[in-house]
């Protein structure tokens, strides 16, 4: 019934070489996380190397006891069973030493490889451009930046521990198989290939499920995620059965995708125990002929065994080990994915000094379209220079381009044509951070962040004194109603703000911008959502802010912006008028109208009730 954008699409694995060059790739890449913490891997390796080889002796061990104690029927020397079994504790103590070592050690590398790796997504995803962000599901992203990470680092941190443990008790187990009997080994080494085979075969799609149940998981808590931020409009239009249905499907395409990786990992463990103990049966038959026949002590058929069962359960867990690193391989191609994007708004390579900003906002020929639409451009041909310090209010309809011309000045997009300018250079030229430190934008839109009130203001200019921070509430008439609350600037204002009005959370928005005290100045409709006793206390407050700024004020009421030294009114992505207010109500045309509608409107409320807000 409704359709949304879904998650960044990607190619499942290929099989063949390419799909295992991409593999080795993407575990390079991983790898490369772990370069920092070097000392922590080797010594993690080297304690690794020891556990595993004293666990090694056990079985040779064990063995032994086993001969000293039904070989030597009626003897009286306990002397070899009780050195036997004092070296079999010391080196269980020993083991079990050095294997907590090697699990701390290598859990505490693969934590830290995670938390860089998560790092350096959200970094990167602060990069991006707004284009990408409307592009793409937040909740799709949040997926990747926990889900997907969660499952590189139980990779990281545990199977990675296990990954060398494993193989130094493979080749170990090998070693000492053959050494205690080749004949036996021969038979038992038989069946490995069968495994190896069946794990690789089994494991590829294991891979390609394992991607489809994260992509699922990921749409279905996007959708989740856009039905709690709206939940209000959610139960306004009794939309929970909707949204019920539609996080419903989610999960249950996530559900039959895991439902057919668990079916599949079913497979290949019941598969691997019936070529691991099927293998250890026919062992035990033949060596057990073989000590009928005098070729084989019963002791050495016991270590046989263990060896074997060692290099059993061993196989089976690197196969396991295989089906976990099949998982981590498609959740690390999520997240390279979104560290592979590059934002549309690229750094010049030599930024120019902004220096010292007077405030000069200079368009030459600007057009812009945001190349996802087929309709016309949603700029076309601007030309206007802004003097420092001049006041310029955007009038037009709505879908005239006005929040659009304002978002091109701290290039939260690039313009299609033309150039815009600070202070003489090009946007383009400068770095973003220099740029945007010297503007200040309070949207249509507010958005706070869930933490203190003073937090949130704090936001304009971090490192403020509590003193800059109340004189920006006053002088965005905010100081008296946080000075109200029980915990004042220490009042939490909850997730975006849900716990203050509107007009709270507008003024407070106001407070941040003037903290920061930008040279330019954005205002897309920032008294909107006051009433008109609290409209006209901000107004004032950002008419003495405005003094000394280049200033742009997209205005939901015309009376508001009489007094700027520049009006320019848009129409279809284009200027049409340009100059005072009286220049502009004695010249006629647009502006008038919208005017004069206007102040109708606010005269008598109830009149042409049906006409749309002009500006």
């Amino acid at each position: 019934m409704f359709s949304r954008p879904g998650p960044i699409s990607s190619a499942a694995s290929t099989p063949g070489g390419r799909g295992a060059s991409r593999d080795f790739s993407q575990l390079r890449r991983l790898t490369s996380y772990a370069r920092p913490y070097l000392p922590l891997l080797l010594i993690g390796i080297a304690c690794t190397l020891v556990s595993s080889g004293l666990n090694l002796v056990f079985p040779g061990l064990f063995g032994r006891l086993i001969d000293a104690s039904f070989l030597k029927v009626g003897s009286t020397d306990t002397a070899p069973l009780d050195r036997t079994v004092l070296m079999l504790l010391g080196i269980f103590a020993l083991a079990a030493c050095f294997g907590a070592a090697q699990s701390y050690l290598l859990s505490r590398m693969g934590a830290s490889v995670v938390a860089d790796l998560r790092r350096a997504l959200f970094s990167h995803l602060l990069t991006l451009s707004p284009r990408f962000f409307a592009a793409h599901k937040t909740g799709d992203l949040t997926s990747r930046l926990t889900a997907d990470v969660g499952t590189v680092q139980t990779v990281v941190s545990t199977a990675l521990a296990q990954l060398f443990s494993q193989s130094v008790t493979l080749v170990g187990g090998v070693i000492l198989l053959f050494v205690t009997s080749a004949r036996l080994s021969v038979l038992t080494l038989a069946v490995i290939p069968l495994v190896i085979g069946t794990a690789i075969t089994i494991g590829r799609r294991i891979r390609r499920v394992s991607r489809q149940v994260q992509d699922a998981i990921a749409a279905a808590n996007a959708d989740a995620e856009e039905a709690i931020s709206g939940v209000r409009v959610v139960q306004s239009f009794t939309a929970e059965p909707i949204e019920q249905d539609r996080y419903g499907t989610g999960i249950r395409a996530s559900f039959r995708a895991a439902l057919a990786r668990a079916q599949l990992q079913g497979i290949m463990g019941g598969v691997m125990s019936f070529l691991t103990f099927g293998a250890l049966a026919v062992v035990l038959w033949y060596g057990g002929r073989q000590v009928m026949a005098g070729d084989l002590t019963p002791g050495k058929l016991i270590s046989f065994l263990f060896y074997a069962m060692q290099v059993g359960i061993t196989v089976a867990s690197l196969t396991s080990i295989f089906n976990q690193f099949q998982e981590a391989l498609g959740a690390s191609g999520r997240i390279f994915e979104l560290l592979d994007e590059r934002s549309d708004l690229p750094e010049p390579a030599r930024p120019h000094a902004l220096g010292t900003v007077s405030g000069r906002v200079t368009f030459q020929d600007v057009s812009f379209g945001y190349g996802d639409r087929d309709d016309l451009p949603t700029l076309s041909d601007l030309n206007f220079d802004v003097q420092p310090g001049q006041l310029v209010a955007l009038v037009g309809p709505s879908g005239a381009g006005k929040t659009t011309l304002v978002s091109l000045i701290p290039r939260f997009y690039d313009v299609s044509h033309g150039t815009l300018q600070i202070d003489g250079q090009d946007v383009r030229d400068l770095a973003l951070r220099d740029l945007r430190a010297n503007i200040g934008l309070v949207p249509q839109e507010t958005l706070l962040f869930s933490g203190t009130v003073a937090e949130n203001i704090l936001y304009g200019r971090p490192g403020a004194s509590l003193q800059d921070v109340q004189d920006a509430a006053r002088a965005a008439n905010a100081h008296d109603f946080i000075r109200a609350f029980p915990q004042g600037y220490d009042t939490v204002v909850g997730e975006k703000g849900i716990k203050l009005s509107g007009g709270q959370r507008q003024r407070v928005a106001i407070a941040r911008a003037i903290l920061k005290n930008p040279r330019i100045l954005l205002l897309d409709e920032a008294t909107s959502s006051l009433d008109s006793e609290s409209e006209a206390l901000v107004q004032d407050a950002l008419e003495r802010l405005m003094v000394g700024r280049t200033s742009f004020v997209i205005a939901h009421r015309l009376s508001t912006i009489r007094n700027a030294t520049r009006i320019l009114v848009l129409e279809a992505g284009r200027v049409v008028q340009d100059g005072t207010h009286d220049e502009l109500m004695a010249a006629g045309g647009l502006y008038r109208g919208l005017y004069e509608m206007q102040f109708r409107r606010e005269q008598d409320p109830h009149a042409e009730a049906a006409q749309p807000t002009p500006a």
